[in-house]
């Protein structure tokens, strides 16, 4: 699998996007919400940038990163459990 452009994200997004793909770190409220597909609290968590830039989340999940990843709040727990694209074999 090619290496996500995590360019797409507003920038201080990028790392703990990366953190969560890769290694299964989870992000902050906002990130967790729209993992989770859970617009309402995504929205009450979003920034100002975060807010401006959830057609560009959903943009990036859909085609950057595999769908095991996110979409739900029991697809988000399993992938923190395997620790990502990488897993737990660090």
């Amino acid at each position: 699998m090619r290496k996500p452009n995590y360019s797409m994200l507003p920038e201080h997004m990028q790392e703990p996007m990366q953190l969560w793909v890769e290694r299964g770190i989870e992000g902050g409220g906002f990130l967790m919400a729209v993992l989770c597909n859970d617009l309402m609290r995504a929205l009450g968590k979003a920034d100002s940038t975060n807010i401006k830039r959830l057609e560009d989340y959903g943009r990036f999940l859909y085609n950057e990163v595999p769908s095991e990843c996110f979409g739900s709040r029991a697809k988000v727990v399993a992938w923190a459990e395997k620790g990502g694209m990488l897993g737990h074999d660090l």
